[in-house]
């Protein structure tokens, strides 16, 4: 019970050394304000009309430095969503579903583990997506940097490679039915496509890709498990998982085959660069 009281006593005093900082602060500001008499008895005012003193703190008040802050919100709202970009607008995605899928008719629970698939799909996504990269950085970000071009004609600059990519990936049908979804009824060239279109089509293309892939790449390993199954039910092993015999020998055909060589080059190859 003491403990508690003295707990309860510490917690007040900061309250009150908090309470009695702010009013200090509040009078300070408050005293910066009222104006002075100099040694001509006129009176002089403090220019507090660009920034003000808040708690010990300079907070701007003027048009540049608001649109400083705004500036510094979306930048961080960028970078907020830096890896939906990286994943979702990318070749991310059909890279990783894949190896899932690999995974999955291998029969291998954790093997490779989600932290090696996903660093393989990584640097696969970064070696497919270096030419739109460059195009970024020489179009857009050099262009930027040197004050050459503004913050409008960056963003159109940067977005360009991307959308490039994404049509050149997007399947023709997703993108009719996007586009008719969103209302979009007559469209002549590419650049009449708004962005907000242009990602839902691209995702769809990708899933659908991606999952063909994989159903491509189970197709060996569940003749593997039928025969196998098939063996085990002629012998009478009706109590013997056919999956726990299989294993082995799909591991040894993937490997024979140079499994991961014609699943990494061949996925390579269906991006359309």
């Amino acid at each position: 019970m003491k403990q508690k009281l003295f707990k309860l006593n510490k917690i007040i005093c900061l309250l009150l050394v908090v309470m009695c900082f702010i009013i200090i602060n509040s009078e300070s500001v408050q005293a910066t304000e009222v104006p002075t008499t100099g040694a001509g008895n006129e009176q002089e005012t403090i220019d507090t009309s660009g920034s003000s003193e808040l708690f010990g703190f300079t907070v701007s008040t003027d048009s540049e430095g608001i649109s400083s802050a705004l500036q510094i919100v979306l930048v961080l709202t960028v970078l907020a969503l830096c890896p939906s970009i990286l994943i979702m607008l990318t070749s991310f995605t059909r890279i990783v579903i894949v190896m899932h899928f690999t995974r999955s008719a291998l029969g291998t629970q954790s093997a490779p583990p989600n932290q090696i698939l996903i660093g393989i799909s990584l640097f696969l996504t970064i070696f497919i997506m270096s030419p739109v990269f460059g195009k970024i950085y020489e179009e857009a970000y050099v262009p930027f940097s040197n004050e050459e071009i503004s913050q409008e004609e960056f963003f159109d600059a940067a977005i360009s490679p991307i959308r490039e990519f994404m049509f050149n990936q997007v399947d023709d049908t997703d993108l009719d039915s996007i586009c008719q979804v969103a209302g979009i009824t007559s469209v002549s060239t590419r650049d009449d496509i708004p962005t907000t279109v242009l990602i839902p089509a691209f995702i769809i293309s990708e899933l659908r890709i991606a999952f063909f892939i994989g159903f491509m790449i189970y197709i060996p390993f569940l003749v593997i498990d039928m025969l196998v199954s098939s063996v085990l039910m002629s012998m009478g092993m009706m109590m013997l998982p056919p999956t726990t015999i299989s294993m082995p020998f799909k591991i040894l055909l993937f490997v024979l085959a140079d499994g991961w060589n014609l699943i990494i080059v061949n996925l390579v190859e269906t991006f359309n660069i």
